[in-house]
C-alpha cells in the first residue's frame, strides 16, 4: 500500500513536483506536467505522451532525448485534461507540429483529443495517436478497443526517434502507427494495488491465485488461475503472446523482436530476472531473436504485485528506432552526443492562460448573479452528495471496473464548488460560474468522468449565460444540450451501461414537464425520479464501452457508477431547488 503521502488529493501533484526538483538535467515543470530542459528544436515535431499518475516511470521519466518531448501528468489513474494537455503540448511546440501519444483509454482519447482541437484553433498542427496493445482487453477483430499498458514505451521511442530524425508530422504519426500495430502484450497478477489514503486494494486475488489478463489502472483480470512457478509464468506469457501474431508476420521462426518483461509495481527485480530467464529461453526455442531486451519497471501500478510481457515484432526501419540511444529520468539506452543545454524555465501562453483570471469576470446582469448563488449552492449539494457516497461509487465501480469513480468524482465536484465559490465572489453570473466550475471539475478529476461532468456543466453554463435571469425552460434546453453533447463526445448511446442511460431520461422528462407549464421545481422532480428509475434498470445490463467492458458479465446485477452518481446528484439538486 502506499504509506508515504500528506493530502490524497494532493499526491499526484505534489508526487510531479518532487520529480521535477529531482531530475532538473532533464526536464523542466509547467502547468500540466514536464517538458524538456531544453527547447525542443525548431523545425521538430514534438512527441506529447501522457496518462494518469500512479504509472511511474511513465509518463514524466520518459522525458528526455530520445524519447519524449513532454509529458501531461493526470491525477492517480486519472487522464490529464484538455487544458492541461494543451498547456504541456504548446511549451513543447518547436514550429513542426505535436503528435499527443496515449494509452487507449476512454478518458484519455477524450481530453487528448479535446486538447488536439484546441492545438490547432490555435494554429499547432496536432496528431494524435492511442497506443492499444492489451490483448487481453478485446479479440483481434476489436483490437481498436484494446487498452495500452506497457506497449506504450516502444511505441513511444519509435515516434520520438523519428521525430528527433527531422521526418515531418504525418511520416512521425506513420511510424507511431506501425509500431503500434506490431505491438502485443499480455499480464498477470498476484495482488491488487491500494490508492494514497484508501484503507483496501482496488482489487483481491484469493491466495494462491493469480488473476489474468489485468489493467493497470487496478482492473480485476478476466479470469483467475491457480498460482504459477516462475517457469509456468512466464510459459502463459509468452504462449499466449506467440498465439496472436501481427498479420504481416508470417511466423515466429527467424523473426526479431523488442522484449519488455515489466514490473508492475511490486514484483522484485530478482523474481522479473527468473521469470525472464525462461521467457528467453521459450523465445529462442520457438525461432525469435530477442533485440535489446528490457527488464524491470517501465510501467507500473503502485504497489500492484504482477508483471507483464511485451512484444514488438521488428523490421529493420523499427529495429533501428529500437536501438536508438535514449537519455530520460527513468530510461537510458547507449551513448548520444553532447548533451543539450539547459534552459531556464520561460514563460508560456500556455502557462499563462491555463487557470483563468480570477482577478476578473465577464459583466452579468443582477438576475444572473442572483442565480448564480443558486447555482453555488446547488455545486455545494453535489459536493456534499458525492463525499457521503464516495466509498459506495467506488464499490460499485470495482465490481467490473476500476474502483475508482468515488474519488474522481469527490475530486472533480470538490474543484468544482471551490472555483464557483471565487467565481461568486467575484460577481460573476451563473454562466461564467458553471463555466469556472467545468474547467476545475475537468482537470481535477480527469478520466471520462472529468471530461463529461465538464461538458455537462459547460453546456448549462452556456445555455444560462450572464445576462437573462433563468427560468424553466432555459434550464431545460441547458440539460437537453449537455445530454447531445455527452453523447457527442463519448460516443454512448442508451443501453451502453453508462451515465447516458441516466441522462437521457433526465433530459428528456425535464424537457416534456417544462414544455407542459410545470415550475421548474416540480418539473426536476419529476425528471430525477426518472434518472433513479434509468439508475437501477442499468444493473440489467451489460457495459460496451470503457473500462468494464472486458468484465461485462462481472456487472450484471450491479448498476454503473456513473449512472448511480448522476441519479444521486440529479435528486440532491432538486433539494436546492425546493429552497430557491
Amino acid at each position: 500500500m502506499t504509506r508515504l503521502f500528506n493530502d490524497p488529493a494532493a499526491f499526484a501533484d505534489e508526487a510531479l513536483e518532487g520529480f521535477a526538483a529531482a531530475h532538473r538535467r532533464w526536464v523542466r515543470p509547467v502547468t500540466g506536467g514536464v517538458v524538456r530542459a531544453a527547447a525542443t528544436p525548431a523545425g521538430q515535431v514534438a512527441v506529447v505522451i501522457g496518462g494518469g499518475s500512479g504509472h511511474y516511470p511513465a509518463f514524466s521519466g520518459l522525458v528526455g532525448r530520445g524519447l519524449a518531448h513532454g509529458a501531461a501528468v493526470g491525477n492517480v489513474f486519472a487522464s490529464p485534461s484538455a487544458r492541461q494537455i494543451h498547456s504541456v503540448a504548446e511549451a513543447a511546440h518547436g514550429g513542426a507540429g505535436v503528435l499527443l501519444m496515449y494509452g487507449n483509454y476512454a478518458g484519455d482519447v477524450l481530453h487528448f483529443g479535446q486538447a488536439a482541437e484546441r492545438l490547432a484553433a490555435d494554429g499547432i498542427d496536432t496528431r494524435t495517436f492511442a497506443v492499444a496493445d492489451d490483448i487481453s482487453s478485446a479479440g483481434p477483430d476489436e483490437s481498436a478497443k484494446r487498452r495500452g499498458i506497457a506497449g506504450d514505451l516502444p511505441v513511444f521511442k519509435a515516434a520520438a526517434v523519428a521525430a528527433e530524425q527531422g521526418l515531418p508530422l504525418d511520416e512521425v504519426l506513420g511510424v507511431a502507427e506501425r509500431a503500434g500495430a506490431r505491438t502485443r502484450s499480455f499480464g498477470i497478477a498476484f495482488s491488487g494495488c491500494t490508492l494514497p489514503g484508501a484503507d483496501h486494494p482496488l482489487f483481491t486475488v484469493p491466495e494462491a491465485r493469480m488473476a489474468v489478463g489485468l489493467g493497470i489502472h487496478g482492473e480485476p483480470g478476466i479470469g483467475e488461475e491457480a498460482l504459477p512457478t516462475a517457469d509456468e509464468a512466464a510459459r502463459l506469457l509468452v504462449e499466449t503472446l506467440l498465439g496472436e501474431l501481427p498479420e504481416d508476420v508470417a511466423g515466429p521462426g527467424g523473426q526479431r523482436a523488442a522484449v519488455i518483461l515489466n514490473g508492475l509495481g511490486s514484483v522484485k527485480y530478482e523474481e522479473l530476472f527468473v521469470v525472464y530467464r525462461k521467457v528467453a529461453a521459450l523465445l529462442g526455442e520457438a525461432g525469435v531473436e530477442i533485440v535489446d531486451p528490457e527488464v524491470g519497471e517501465l510501467v507500473t501500478s503502485f504497489d500492484m504485485a504482477g508483471v507483464s510481457l511485451t512484444l514488438t515484432w521488428l523490421d529493420d526501419r523499427l529495429e533501428e528506432l529500437w536501438r536508438a540511444p535514449a537519455d530520460t529520468p527513468a530510461y537510458r539506452k547507449g551513448a548520444l552526443g553532447t548533451p543539450e543545454p539547459e534552459q531556464a524555465p520561460v514563460t508560456t501562453r500556455a502557462q499563462d492562460t491555463a487557470v483563468p483570471d480570477t482577478a476578473a469576470v465577464p459583466p452579468a446582469s443582477d438576475a444572473s448573479r442572483e442565480a448564480a448563488g443558486t447555482v453555488l449552492a446547488a455545486l455545494d449539494a453535489v459536493a456534499r452528495v458525492v463525499d457521503t457516497h464516495a466509498d459506495e461509487l467506488g464499490r460499485i465501480d470495482a465490481v467490473a471496473g476500476d474502483g475508482d469513480h468515488g474519488i474522481g468524482m469527490r475530486r472533480g465536484s470538490t474543484a468544482a464548488q471551490r472555483a464557483a465559490t471565487d467565481a461568486h465572489g467575484l460577481g460573476a453570473g451563473a454562466g461564467t460560474v458553471l463555466a469556472r466550475a467545468a474547467d476545475a471539475w475537468a482537470d481535477k478529476a480527469g478520466g471520462t468522468s472529468g471530461a463529461l461532468w465538464g461538458t455537462i456543466l459547460r453546456s448549462l453554463g452556456t445555455a444560462l449565460g450572464d445576462q437573462a435571469a433563468p427560468d424553466a425552460p432555459r434550464v431545460a434546453d441547458g440539460v437537453t444540450e449537455a445530454s447531445a453533447a455527452v453523447r457527442r463526445l463519448g460516443g454512448a448511446e442508451v443501453g451502453d451501461k453508462t451515465m447516458v442511460d441516466v441522462l437521457v431520461p433526465f433530459a428528456d422528462t425535464l424537457a416534456a414537464a417544462t414544455a407542459e407549464g410545470l415550475p421548474l421545481s416540480d418539473a426536476w422532480d419529476r425528471a430525477a425520479t426518472a434518472a433513479t428509475e434509468a439508475a437501477a434498470g442499468t444493473a440489467g445490463l451489460l457495459p460496451r464501452r470503457g473500462r468494464a467492458r472486458p468484465h461485462a458479465e462481472k456487472s450484471l446485477g450491479t448498476p454503473d457508477a456513473g449512472a448511480h452518481s448522476l441519479a444521486l446528484i440529479t435528486r440532491a439538486v432538486h433539494g436546492v431547488l425546493l429552497n430557491h
